[in-house]
């Protein structure tokens, strides 16, 4: 724009000088419409608006200048803007871009993550100075650093709490540490989310064979259990027998014998004719037989 207000003000200037010397009319009204056109030309060349969630940087000659915020600002006609919007933007680390990581005991998953960050205006200069333009900050900064710090975070684990037990926990970690790499740069991080962790074929083959292995050492400990809540069962019972047949024979003297046989003869004498024979054999203890009963 520059350059065309400066070419109207030399046409206005030619033809000015070429109307005076015919005095014509005409081109002294050209000249004077040349010199409208080049003044505000000159004009539009020297302001420059930045727009709604957008921060500019200007560049004259090589120097970087201060941000400059939305609004309309005036600039030096060999001054160049470039803008950085202020807007949040997703950084999806999936499909193609899918993070393939490690875990301490090496073995591989593949992690899909998103990483919500947005540009700080205040630091718009130093963001132009490490990429140059917006579509390269992605490129240049959040997504390789991003990407470096999930594999060294996942290494620190063990495939287990990777893709289980402590997730939450590595995604805090992650969005930590991704937020100190980038906000001295002018990257503000607002959000890490870690959306899915996948293990690979190798590894879940591992898990299976060791969800497998785990499932028959449990069967295995409870039929081990079983038997020996079993073999105690028996071991009381026979234990639990053993000692009433001891109190018993013990209790078992010729004398209460005596006294018991005697009272189940009175007992049956009471109630029908009976005769009694001596019991065990001749020991004296007698037997009594119910006469009835032939």
């Amino acid at each position: 724009m520059f350059v065309i207000s400066i070419l109207l003000l030399i046409a206005a200037v030619v033809l000015f000088f070429v109307g005076r010397s015919n005095d014509s009319k005409g081109l002294r009204l050209g000249a004077l419409g040349a010199v409208l056109a080049g003044v505000f030309s000159l004009i539009v060349s020297m302001t420059y608006v930045v727009s709604a969630y957008e921060v500019g940087v200007p560049v004259a000659f090589g120097k970087v200048g201060q941000p400059m915020t939305s609004g309309m600002h005036v600039k030096s006609p060999f001054t160049d803007v470039t803008t950085f919007s202020t807007r949040p933007v997703d950084l999806n680390l999936s499909d193609k871009d899918v993070v393939e990581v490690r875990s301490s005991q090496g073995g591989v998953m593949e992690v899909e993550v998103t990483v919500k960050w947005a540009v700080t205006p205040g630091k718009a200069v130093e963001l132009y100075r490490l990429a140059g333009s917006e579509e390269s900050i992605q490129q240049r900064l959040v997504y390789p650093d991003s990407r470096e710090i999930i594999r060294n975070v996942f290494a620190r684990y063990t495939s287990e709490q990777g893709y289980a037990s402590d997730r939450e926990k590595i995604n805090a970690e992650i969005g930590t540490l991704i937020k100190e790499r980038l906000a001295p740069r002018g990257i503000d991080v607002t959000a890490v989310n870690l959306r899915n962790v996948k293990p690979s074929k190798a590894l879940q083959d591992q898990i299976d064979r060791k969800i497998q292995q785990q499932q028959a050492t449990e069967r295995a400990t409870e039929a081990s259990r079983t038997a020996k809540a079993e073999s105690d069962r028996r071991r009381i019972e026979a234990e639990g027998i053993a000692r009433a047949n001891k109190i018993l024979n013990d209790s078992l003297t010729d004398k209460v014998l005596m006294n018991q046989c005697i009272e189940a003869y009175k007992e049956a004498a009471a109630k029908n004719p009976v005769y009694a024979v001596p019991c065990g054999g001749g020991t004296g203890n007698p037997l009594i037989v119910d006469g009835t009963k032939r």
